[in-house]
């Protein structure tokens, strides 16, 4: 290959400033990971992060629980268009064996997601919206800032929802294990990249 041809291959430069970090040491974080912001991120045991996942702490804290999954191309932290005031200093908040599927926003501003939830792919979660425990949005789905969604909740795309009665969290929680345990083996982490 000619010198002329050749491009050079510029490192991907993260944008804005770095972002403290409070990491469990057995975390699972792929190098290609967009962590910015001045607030701290703090994430628990065994969580999974993709290639390509954004967490912003420029509006807030970030808090991951133990044992989640976050998907690539999501937005943990973003701005939120609601000019409503924020009373909380989290940002957001993950609670454990959550799933967070691919292209997810979850938008800052004491934002609360439940334990066991499952957000799916495309979803949107306003500013200070609560999910109770093991609730379910279909893809596309729609949160609307400071929505209080009950536990237990399905809510669809087309703003239907329903009771989930199941009675399923013990083997969604071990599936989601099960789950942690093969990703930890295909995607290789590089936490100390962050610190």
């Amino acid at each position: 290959m000619s010198s002329s041809k050749r491009q050079s291959i510029v490192p991907r430069v993260q944008s804005g400033p770095k972002a403290p970090v409070n990491f469990s040491s057995s975390i699972t974080i792929a190098d290609s990971a967009l962590l910015a912001g001045n607030h701290t991120i703090n994430i628990s045991s065994e969580t999974v992060i993709h290639p390509r996942a954004k967490l912003d702490s420029s509006n807030g804290r970030i808090t991951i629980g133990r044992r989640c999954i976050v998907h690539e191309r999501t937005s943990i932290g973003a701005t939120s268009a609601d000019p409503t005031p924020s009373e909380s200093r989290d940002g957001v908040v993950v609670s454990d064996y959550v799933t967070i599927e691919v292209g997810v926003v979850l938008e800052s501003g004491g934002t609360m997601i439940g334990e066991g939830c499952m957000v799916g792919v495309g979803c949107r979660v306003g500013k200070g919206a609560r999910l109770g425990k093991h609730c379910t949005l279909t893809p596309h789905s729609v949160i609307k800032p400071w929505e209080i969604v009950p536990d237990f909740t399905v809510v669809y795309s087309n703003g239907t929802r329903r009771t989930d009665k199941r009675g399923v969290t013990d083997l969604k929680n071990k599936a989601q294990a099960r789950q942690i345990e093969v990703l930890r083996r295909l995607i290789p982490s590089n936490p100390a990249k962050f610190q």
